[in-house]
């Protein structure tokens, strides 16, 4: 008898750029899997109530931006690192007595501490983390496991945070890998970038954007352009994908 027809998603605003859809689709597709991946663009987080109640096949979520710290009230609950981080972009549907279990984990952090991990020099020991969201925290836990000392940079200074204007010559000496975890360079938006000193930036330099659509960001672009390494997040966008599936079916 086959399984009943099972059904994960992608919720976020704006999914235009996303590969999830297909990645999961051509999977299920080539293994034979009774499943379909759906695209939940919702307005406000509070509409995943809406999403969940309509789509009663729903075994399983990945949570994009904006929502990977909004999502966290409306869970039941969350694994320790998820709980860590303070930010989560998978959640579990655990069939319960009662109730649907929503449960929360976060597996950016196996995405990008993996990908990065092959590029990393003696020579790089800080990094400046572009953005303050959700992704932001698994990177910053990430490059804490990699013995990388992290410094967060925002459009607003605040304690412990720099402001994109405070960034000097001395900080992007310092301050050897370059990690962008804004959307600024994401499709449709490719013209955009976050506001760094890129004249500072030299072939000792490791730029590392979480965007991958389109391949090479603006971001990406000039930080190369001063002999910098550059890597994009279509790798991290596979690990955690695969690290999701294995979240949903263990």
């Amino acid at each position: 008898m086959e399984k009943p027809h099972r059904v994960y998603g992608l919720v976020g605003y704006r999914l235009t750029h996303s590969f999830s859809r297909n990645f999961f689709n051509e999977k299920f597709a080539n293994e034979k899997i009774p499943a379909e991946y759906r695209n939940f663009e919702i307005d406000h987080i509070d509409d995943l109530r809406l999403v969940v109640e309509e789509t009663p096949e729903l075994c399983g979520l990945n949570v994009t931006i904006p929502y990977k710290e909004s999502i966290i009230p409306l869970l039941d609950e969350m694994d320790g690192t998820a709980q860590m981080i303070g930010a989560v972009n998978v959640v579990k549907f655990i069939p319960g007595k009662d109730k649907v279990i929503l449960k929360g984990y976060n597996s950016d952090i196996i995405g990008f501490t993996d990908s990065i991990r092959p590029y990393i020099k003696d020579h790089h020991r800080k990094a400046l983390i572009l953005g303050t969201g959700g992704a932001s925290k698994a990177v910053w836990y990430g490059l804490l496991s990699l013995g990388i000392d992290p410094q967060l940079v925002s459009r607003t200074a605040r304690e412990g945070v720099l402001s994109y204007d405070e960034l000097t010559p001395r900080h992007m000496e310092e301050f050897q890998i370059i990690v962008n975890t804004t959307p600024l360079g994401m499709y449709p938006q490719t013209d955009t970038c976050p506001n760094i000193p890129y004249d500072y930036i030299t072939s000792q330099h490791l730029a590392y954007d979480l965007v991958y659509n389109p391949e090479t960001t603006l971001f990406l672009e000039k930080c190369a352009q001063q002999g910098a390494a550059t890597k994009n997040g279509l790798e991290m966008l596979l690990l955690q994908a695969y690290a999701s599936w294995d979240i949903w079916n263990k």
